[in-house]
């Protein structure tokens, strides 16, 4: 289950509601495991060093005989060569050009031996996966279509206006080192409307690539999390039935500890979390930024029904 969305759009919540189902594992933003986990050794969801956690050694092993055997250098390579936004009109063709398709190959191949080696560690029949870019869920395609991989794609939409809001605020980054970054990066409202627009509109392309996708408003989520978690854990082929939903209440949730290799703050956050919806952007967001961010996503937020029109 691949998390899709700008990041800021609510889905490390979602991500850590569907981690506590039975048969389920979250494992974070794999996309930055890489670099933030197995070369800067930034805290595991359950609180120790990438390194140090005994979970994500045993998978190193099994999947590459161990983190150090990993070529990161290379890694990076392909990332730049085949996983980049620019590069979504290529993956999404028919056909991969001869001189990508080999790329695209070794590229994705790091990841399928990731969840195979997590999959056979955890036991857990449906792992999580909420790197969000788009760009990586058209490389997963690939796998997908070869038949190596069972990707399903939750595109997770928040309102552009709570989104841009959200990347102005300064958060601090609780996982990383002392020399690290301190705090999460921060956009200005009109860029955060380009890549709202760019990534949603690039998991609508999936859609109709023949890719399994399904499109759920983080707003409607957090006003039934009982409801709208049951609908999904069905898409993603995972038990609904009350006892396994049992740690979601009205507005409230039990969460336990994990092995979330990078993302959101909140991944450390263990025990019983409030759900709300956050609307602070309507009074903290300045009239100007609001009147802008709607102009440059008018079109989206129409179809996504938050200014009316069909969903």
């Amino acid at each position: 289950m691949f998390l899709g969305g700008l990041g800021r759009s609510g889905t490390t919540l979602v991500e850590r509601l569907l981690g506590e189902l039975p048969g389920a594992m979250a494992l974070g933003e794999v996309i930055h495991l890489w670099e933030r986990g197995a070369h800067a050794g930034e805290r595991c969801g359950c609180g120790v060093p990438f390194g140090e956690c005994p979970f994500w050694r045993r998978v190193g092993e099994a999947a590459f005989g161990g983190w150090d055997a990993v070529d990161l250098d290379r890694f990076a390579e392909l990332r730049a060569e085949v996983d980049r936004t620019r590069h979504i009109p290529m993956l999404a063709r028919d056909r991969l050009p001869a001189d990508r398709s080999p790329l695209v190959a070794e590229y994705v191949d790091h990841y399928l031996r990731l969840y195979r080696a997590v999959a056979a560690e955890s036991g857990a029949a449906v792992l999580i996966d909420s790197s969000k870019q788009a760009s990586l869920a058209f490389c997963l395609r690939w796998a997908a279509r070869a038949g190596r991989v069972d990707l399903r794609v939750l595109h997770v939409v928040r309102d552009s206006r709570g989104v841009a809001y959200s990347w102005t605020r300064q958060v601090r980054r609780p996982e990383a080192d002392a020399g690290g970054d301190e705090y999460m990066t921060q956009w200005s409202p009109p860029r955060t409307a380009v890549h709202w627009n760019a990534e949603n509109g690039a998991f609508q392309l999936l859609a109709r690539r023949g890719v399994r996708v399904r499109r759920m408003r983080y707003e409607d989520f957090v006003a039934e999390p009982r409801a709208r978690l049951r609908d999904i854990a069905r898409f993603a082929g995972l038990p609904a039935v009350a006892d396994a939903l049992a740690f979601v209440g009205d507005g409230r949730a039990e969460l336990t500890a994990n092995h979330t290799a990078s993302g959101n703050p909140m991944r450390f956050r263990t025990g019983q979390i409030e759900i709300r919806s956050d609307d602070r952007w309507r009074t903290a967001l300045p009239a100007a930024d609001q009147r802008r961010v709607t102009a440059m996503t008018l079109p989206l937020l129409r179809h996504y029904s938050y200014l009316g029109g069909d969903a």
